[in-house]
């Protein structure tokens, strides 16, 4: 029988149903659109099922134990090791045991028409969706469609690597069960944290990084928790590249290094990088190229760069798709931006291009906040000491060790940590800030305000952190960096 195709008209057509897709039709829906939003697999996306929630449910047990042995009194009530059966039933649980029925009643709920099914863009503003059952149904958009398709994990040229059937985050944060050893290629917050949370369940992990762990962020984050994760038990090969890999007869995995060390392990996970989902979309079809990544200005609008079929301010991305900043928090922050200001055009109102207006994703450039939840923990907001510098700024960076913070003595009898400001020297504000050590993405969002907001220095001083708590590194930074004037 042959495939059946109705047409249907809305304002908006967002195109994939994760965390960014449901804020963007959901803040259109608000501006009084009539939207669709479609999805290919489960509605809530990869933060729900695959990445952000059963990441920090497999880490979650680990660092609640190893914080209660760091307590005299609480460490000798602990007796026994991890349960690994309970561990992965609570993260099955916070995965919502990968049934999306919760979050398309949500969708449902926000007044937005969900649509199951493959979309193709098959034309300005017009997508396509096939179902499981091949019929198609063609959806126009009278004002905009939004790509929210996120990122996909890729894989580094190594021979033999994809015929090994390598993980990916996805299995990695899925897995029914622990692997007696796992090999992870990449030094990363998917390696770190997958790193952490598998030697914690008893796998003898091995992390092959060549340029190190958590590069991105200053120094001293990668070397505190490359030390935890030796401490942890965790094998690093930093430094080192694999050269070849070889899922074995016996299904074990043979990987050789470039410095001439040779592996054998149960399971690899690869973690070097994500690539846009934009490979089956049909963006051919609008003149722009499969598999990269959607160029947009900062209220998230395609950059049409002469191409006529973009013409009209119709085509959007938000969230992994446009390599802004691939955060779970940061694309919903964009997806709200999208949707406000698709829904604002739609009414002819003229948006503001300023930074920091309402439509405008002014905190992707340097002021992004992000945490890995290592163990130690790595928080961190806006410019490292290097971006800084690079960027042109004049610049003081103040360091402390949180573990003289009397917060810290007591919430651990060793607390291990370091916390930096980034001060831009003209201005007398902060530009970034990163703490390291248990518990301090609690301190993150203080950190967030004080960039965003550009706080003065001689303000800041003002904002008194309540005593015995972590915040009063705060006090400890400002006082390293010297009180202004009277």
């Amino acid at each position: 029988m042959a495939a059946t195709q109705t047409t249907d008209e809305y304002d908006v057509i967002v195109i994939g149903a994760g965390a960014v897709g449901e804020n963007v039709a959901d803040r259109a829906v608000q501006g009084g659109m009539r939207t669709a939003i479609i999805e290919a697999e489960l509605v809530g996306g990869e933060c729900s099922y695959w990445a952000c929630m059963p990441s920090k449910a497999l880490l979650r047990s680990g660092t609640a134990v190893r914080a209660a042995q760091a307590v005299d009194g609480a460490a000798q009530a602990v007796t026994g090791e991890t349960d690994v059966h309970a561990v992965l039933e609570r993260r099955n649980r916070i995965a919502s045991n990968w049934n999306d029925d919760g979050q398309a009643a949500w969708v449902s709920t926000a007044g937005i028409d969900l649509v199951r099914g493959h979309a193709t863009i098959t034309a300005p503003r017009e997508v396509t969706v096939t179902a499981e059952d091949g019929s198609t149904r063609v959806l126009t958009a009278a004002h905009a469609v939004a790509v929210c398709t996120g990122s996909v994990a890729s894989l580094p040229d190594v021979p033999g690597l994809a015929e090994a059937e390598p993980w990916t985050s996805k299995e990695a944060t899925s897995a029914q069960g622990v692997p007696t050893t796992l090999a992870i290629i990449g030094g990363g917050v998917v390696a770190s944290e997958m790193a952490t949370a598998y030697t914690s369940l008893g796998s003898v992990v091995h992390v092959i990084a060549r340029s190190g762990l958590l590069t991105r962020n200053e120094p001293f984050a990668g070397e505190l928790v490359a030390a935890s994760l030796t401490k942890l038990g965790a094998h690093l090969h930093l430094g080192a590249s694999p050269t070849s890999v070889a899922r074995t007869p016996g299904r074990s995995v043979a990987i050789t290094l470039d410095d001439g060390t040779e592996l054998v392990t149960d399971e690899i996970l690869v973690a070097t990088g994500r690539t846009p989902r934009t490979q089956d979309l049909g963006l051919e079809n609008i003149g722009l190229t499969p598999g990269k990544g959607l160029s947009v200005d900062d209220s998230m609008l395609v950059q049409s760069q002469g191409n006529d079929a973009l013409a009209g301010e119709w085509l959007y991305a938000a969230g992994d798709v446009n390599q802004r900043a691939l955060l779970t928090h940061q694309g919903k922050y964009q997806a709200r931006i999208a949707g406000d200001a698709i829904a604002a055009r739609a009414r002819g109102i003229r948006i503001s291009t300023e930074p920091w207006s309402a439509c405008q994703a002014t905190a992707d450039h340097q002021a992004v906040p992000q945490v890995t939840f290592t163990d130690p923990e790595v928080a961190s907001v806006g410019l490292s000491a290097a971006e800084a510098e690079k960027a042109g700024y004049r610049t003081r960076v103040i360091d402390y060790d949180i573990g003289n913070v009397a917060g810290a003595s007591v919430l651990a009898d060793d607390y291990q940590g370091r916390a930096r400001m980034v001060v831009d020297e003209d201005r007398q504000v902060l530009l970034g800030v990163t703490f390291v050590g248990a518990d301090v993405g609690e301190l993150l969002h203080s950190a967030t305000v004080a960039v965003v907001g550009e706080v003065p220095i001689s303000r800041l001083w003002h904002a008194v952190p309540s005593y015995p708590t972590l915040s009063e590194v705060w006090l400890r930074l400002l006082e390293s960096y010297g009180r202004p004037a009277a």
